[in-house]
């Protein structure tokens, strides 16, 4: 009987402050519902009998099966939800807890983080729905389906196909660590505010887990000064020049050199730069406050003067299905034959 596949679908995703300063795509929840309905398809062909979901206001999962003959078993998972981020890593940790083989998202980098803190063991399927996407892909529902449904229903081994991903881990004493799947910048911003960064001027440094110059946002901006693969056992430490008093600066936080790079879409600037340096798995940056951070493009927290954050780079991140080599393991199956 194969395993369920877990289904978390966001909303908002897509529709934060960067829309009117760039020139994102969007996905809007009708487009959501029908990347949905492609996975479902995927899943369904495999031979997955059941999907666990979250529940949403805007009913994404539900209206995917509608109209539908499946042969799924759709059951939103049980728990107390309000439209919060906190609604992602509730539902992620009661799919992992009930036995998901795989979980399928739909979201940007903001999304998998919270669902990262709640699964972290369970293969992953992303699909890119958000802004500054790096950690999802953009991948075709149907494919998405097929890869999660060719793991639950056993047609593939879940460990030939999948590959550890990196987080930061953050820490601040008298506080649970959080954690961030690609970047955590330090700004200056004295409140929440937006929760999405787009403003450059307001960064201090920022903490990469991959940097890659084909890629948008702050992993761009790193990659336009190192390149830091996904598997590579190191992450990239940056530290930009302060803009408020460039002739007042100490030498140590004077520009060193000028990158121009795409912090959003369609949206390109010129960065001055202090320092770049990489940092290698377990080892420690550390930040005094006053601070706030922004994790995976989201202002987070803050620290006071006087409080120190330390941030350290590990493998416990999800692991994420290799699609090409899933499908390819697929096709040697009794799956292409009909069986």
């Amino acid at each position: 009987m194969p395993h369920p596949v877990g289904l978390i679908a966001n909303p908002a995703s897509g529709r934060d402050i960067r829309r009117l300063v760039a020139h994102a795509s969007v996905f809007d929840n009708d487009e959501k519902v029908y990347i949905l309905r492609r996975a479902i398809a995927g899943l369904a062909a495999t031979g997955v009998r059941r999907v666990l979901y979250l529940p949403d206001p805007y009913r994404l999962v539900e209206r995917a099966f509608e109209s539908i003959d499946s042969g799924i078993d759709a059951e939103a998972v049980a728990g107390s939800f309000h439209s919060q981020p906190s609604d992602t890593t509730q539902a992620a940790a009661a799919m992992q807890e009930a036995g998901a083989a795989a979980l399928i998202s739909l979201g940007g980098d903001g999304t998998n983080r919270v669902l990262a803190k709640g699964a972290s063991r369970v293969p992953l399927v992303p699909i890119s729905t958000g802004t500054n996407n790096v950690f999802p892909l953009m991948l075709e529902g149907t494919t998405a389906g097929l890869a999660a449904g060719a793991i639950a229903a056993g047609h593939v081994c879940a460990a030939d196909v999948i590959q550890p991903s990196k987080r930061i881990v953050i820490e601040v004493s008298g506080r649970d660590p959080d954690i961030a799947l690609i970047d955590a910048a330090v700004t200056n911003a004295a409140f929440t505010g937006s929760r999405a960064v787009w403003e450059i001027e307001s960064l201090r440094e920022v903490l990469l887990t991959r940097a890659q110059p084909w890629a948008i946002g702050l992993s761009a901006l790193g990659g336009m000064l190192d390149l830091v693969r996904p598997d590579d056992d190191c992450g990239l430490h940056v530290s930009l020049a302060p803009h408020d008093a460039p002739d007042g600066t100490s030498s140590a936080d004077a520009p060193t050199r000028r990158v121009r790079a795409p912090i959003g879409p369609g949206l390109i600037r010129d960065v001055d730069i202090a320092r770049v340096a990489r940092v290698s798995l377990g080892a420690s940056i550390h930040v005094a406050g006053p601070a706030m951070f922004a994790l995976d493009g989201e202002r987070e927290f803050s620290i006071k003067a006087g409080e120190h954050a330390a941030l350290s780079i590990d493998r416990g991140g999800p692991p994420i299905v290799d699609i090409e080599r899933c499908l390819d393991a697929l096709r040697s199956a009794d799956f292409t034959n009909g069986t």
